[in-house]
């Protein structure tokens, strides 16, 4: 099982990026999932979690301008980002607990970076 980030990259203050994270792997459920961030010289800080219920949760700096969603038969979760800032400047990694063939276990994907210029 492996969990794979993209849609990082360079944008204006201001703008929006959409990162996708796909699971793949044999998968029977993605459960309890979210994006971190972690800004160079900071600790990895949590931005927001989706439950397999639809019930979502956001850091306070991204409430309101930051949505998670997900795509059940693509086995991916979203992060839309919009009206975003040079404070959101980081590289943002996708996490996910996963019941697979192998069994029950948290995942990291790999990371993808996002620039925001001012």
């Amino acid at each position: 099982v492996q969990l794979q980030a993209s849609g990082g990259g360079l944008v204006q203050a201001g703008g929006s990026l959409r990162l996708s994270c796909a699971a793949s792997g044999s998968i029977f459920s993605m459960n309890l999932m979210g994006w971190y961030r972690q800004a160079p010289g900071k600790q990895r800080e949590w931005v927001a979690t989706l439950r397999s219920g639809s019930t979502t949760a956001y850091a306070d700096s991204v409430k309101g301008r930051f949505t998670i969603s997900r795509d059940n038969a693509k086995n991916t979760v979203y992060l839309q980002m919009n009206s975003l800032k040079s404070e959101d400047t980081a590289v943002y990694y996708c996490n996910a607990h996963i019941t697979a063939a192998i069994g029950n276990r948290d995942y990291w994907g790999q990371g993808t970076l996002v620039t925001v210029s001012s």
